[in-house]
């Protein structure tokens, strides 16, 4: 029996899947490793990953283990599109964080080697102000060495203010635990609504 099932992909809140599971939201620029992160995670191929900058274009839910709904959010920042997506994609991830009422998290998917920056800087507000607990994993740690993580993370610590922050890398599976471990020891026991 597997441990993750893809629910569906949608835009609207009205055809959200209604579960009574806690939601994780998985936000992030992209080619962050939103996708990658996912599947490792749940050590299967589910989410779709793409070379191609701005794949994601819908809200994709998968139920983990019946204890949470992984939400698969669009990426944000890629160059090419043009400003009616841009503005699409902002009310769709807007509505989503605004109404979902088992949204319980937002996991920040950022590249290790990339400097916090606006775009973060709004969503970690958006959050703040919904009450919405920001994680962040830093992704592709493998492309440094232990010493350039360690100086990355401070320096992403000092500039994000965020106080969960897990380094990661999808490729050697590295901080999956932390991440898993963190989800069910903290944000499952988060009380209902």
């Amino acid at each position: 029996m597997t441990s993750v099932k893809y629910l569906k992909s949608a835009v609207y809140p009205k055809d959200f899947p209604i579960t009574k599971l806690k939601e994780i939201a998985f936000a992030g620029r992209s080619n962050a490793g939103k996708s990658s992160l996912i599947n490792a995670l749940v050590n299967s191929k589910i989410a779709n990953v793409s070379k191609t900058p701005g794949k994601t274009r819908l809200l994709s839910f998968f139920n983990y283990r019946d204890q949470f709904i992984f939400v698969d959010m669009p990426g944000y920042g890629f160059a090419a599109r043009g400003h009616d997506e841009v503005e699409s994609w902002q009310g769709m991830v807007e509505g989503y964080l605004s109404h979902s009422k088992k949204l319980k998290a937002v996991i920040l998917v950022m590249d290790i080697r990339r400097d916090w920056a606006q775009e973060e800087e709004q969503l970690k507000s958006y959050t703040d102000h919904l009450g919405i607990p920001l994680i962040l994993a830093l992704t592709k740690a493998d492309k440094l060495s232990h010493s350039q993580q360690l100086k990355r993370i401070y320096e992403i610590k000092k500039q994000s203010y965020v106080r969960d922050i897990f380094m990661c890398s999808s490729l050697k599976r590295k901080g999956l635990k932390e991440v898993l471990d963190f989800l069910f020891n903290k944000i499952l026991r988060l009380k209902k609504e």
